[in-house]
């Protein structure tokens, strides 16, 4: 990666010796007549993180950034000239059949021992970062008055039980009006089940029902689905807003406060303990990307990953379409044949649920991907891939599943930021990292959201909402390393209780259950 250091020089970071294409680094772009330390000069104004030719591209020949062919030229490219978008034409995507099969496996990485935070033990044996009461709903027709209840009791009762960080309505769009015994529909049931057993959560499960809906609580919460429950049950608190006794909204109310007040009591007598760095469970993700994605804030958060795998965590990411055509770095990265088999499995249901849907892997990128520098999905899975570090891959997740193992994890999950992030709550993360280039206030209520930014440009302009910024790799500040490893500290610090800047502020963002069954 080559980076100049004067600030007032024309800048570009080239990724890699073999490619034809770099970005520039400079805030605001550069102009027509911009000369680069190499005596490269442009031949128009290109905006920052957009891609200038380093050499002539012929029509046809292949445009490469790190190393990979990200497109063909659709036309004649000449030296220092802008690469847009319509510039480049997708390659198709890489079959998946003779793919590299456990071929890249990296040595075993000395242990990082001695790392610890303080977080709430639960009696299942996970540790959770935050100490919360979550209410779940069956259906999405008591939304309207498990949200009222919430209000009231974190009005009324939360001030009671001060070791009790919030409370959560888990709603949903889900529960009724669906084709609920479809193949697909164990998908959403089982991930909103596994959301009820975040360890953030305590092991209190609650339920709010309706009662005539098609997930009935029994349905959602089968006899045993519940390891622990104020130390050995096994059904769910639950209260049916149908049931005869409830006469008048108001009565629905107090029986939710009631019970709520029974967990807040359960709840509020836990307490902090020192934990190995290894009960993490950080789940990864992007949104809002941009070229510098992958060239400062995912390579940082893969440092991260690579440390958070030493000290014997868990990190898990995801994102279906944005590492499709780089499956073959997953597959070679695989721990066994098995687990390569796994996410090749799970990238075939992918590309034929979008089949069914009538788009393919290029609906994936957005408008701000675009004008941020990204020109197509190839490009954006290269700088998103990186996420995952270099740490051998241990296992693969199907949407909505729990994990049983710790190490680096292939979650298959949709790109979009909310399903991501619900799926990755319902696998069982406890922190969640999450960068961003051209900016968004994502956040989770269930699970601390740190937030990282590609440019200092943003960093600066969103100052109180950005925890970490990784631009400052780009601008020769920091190193990937330095970064990494500020955001290891930063992960520890979280999950014992320092607060996020989405925290404070309490933006959050509605769960989404990804439901790929019809809807009837």
């Amino acid at each position: 990666m080559t980076t100049p250091t004067s600030a007032g020089t024309p800048r570009y970071i080239l990724m890699h010796d073999n490619d034809n294409v770099a970005i520039v680094v400079n805030d605001g772009g550069l102009p027509a007549g911009a000369v680069f330390a190499n005596g490269l000069a442009l031949l128009e104004a290109v905006p920052q993180g957009h891609k200038v030719a380093l050499c002539a591209i012929a029509k046809g020949d292949p445009v490469r950034r790190y190393n990979v062919t990200i497109g063909y030229a659709a036309c004649d490219i000449a030296a220092g000239s802008w690469v847009a978008e319509p510039q480049v034409e997708m390659p198709p995507a890489r079959e998946l059949v003779n793919l590299p099969i456990s071929t890249n496996l990296p040595p075993p990485a000395e242990p990082l021992e001695g790392y610890t935070f303080e977080g709430f033990r639960n009696p299942d044996g996970s540790v959770g970062t935050r100490n919360i009461l979550a209410i779940t709903t069956t259906v999405q027709c008591v939304a309207g008055v498990v949200e009222f209840a919430v209000k009231r009791i974190k009005d009324e009762l939360l001030p009671k039980y001060p070791n009790v960080d919030d409370v959560v309505g888990l709603e949903h769009t889900y529960g009724c009006g669906v084709a609920i015994d479809a193949p697909g529909a164990m998908v959403p049931i089982r991930t909103l089940r596994n959301i009820s057993l975040n360890p953030n959560f305590g092991g209190q499960a609650m339920v709010v029902s309706l009662g005539c809906e098609k997930l009935q609580p029994a349905r959602l919460f089968p006899k045993g689905s519940i390891p622990i429950q104020n130390g050995g049950g096994a059904e769910p608190a639950l209260v049916c807003l149908q049931d005869a006794g409830h006469v008048g909204f108001m009565s629905m109310i107090e029986s939710i406060m009631k019970q709520a007040e029974i967990n807040l009591a359960a709840l509020d007598k836990r307490r902090r303990e020192t934990v190995p760095a290894s009960e993490l469970v950080v789940g990864v993700q992007c949104g809002g990307s941009d070229a510098f994605s992958g060239v400062t804030a995912n390579p940082a958060v893969g440092f991260a990953t690579d440390l958070l795998v030493r000290a014997g965590a868990t990190v898990m990411f995801s994102e279906v379409t944005e590492v499709r055509d780089g499956i073959d770095q997953l597959t070679s990265r695989a721990s066994t044949p098995e687990v390569a088999q796994a996410m090749i499995r799970e990238m075939e249901w992918y590309d034929s649920y979008l089949k069914r849907g009538g788009v393919d892997r290029s609906a994936n990128t957005t408008p701000g991907n675009k004008k941020g520098g990204l020109s197509n999905i190839v490009e954006k899975a290269m700088g998103s891939i990186v996420k995952s570090g270099s740490s051998q891959i241990s296992g693969v997740l199907s949407p909505g599943e729990k994990l049983t193992q710790k190490g680096l994890i292939y979650a298959a999950t949709p790109a979009s930021d909310f399903i991501c992030g619900t799926l990755q709550v319902a696998a069982g993360m406890n922190l969640h990292v999450f960068t961003t280039g051209r900016g968004t206030p994502y956040g989770l209520a269930e699970v601390p959201v740190i937030k990282v930014a590609t440019r200092n440009e943003l960093a600066a302009r969103w100052h109180d909402l950005m925890d970490i910024n990784a631009g400052r790799i780009a601008s020769g500040e920091a190193s990937i390393s330095d970064v990494g490893w500020e955001m290891f500290q930063l992960l520890l610090d979280v999950a014992s209780g320092r607060r996020t800047w989405a925290e404070k502020w309490k933006l959050h963002n509605a769960l989404v259950l990804f439901n790929p069954a019809p809807v009837t």
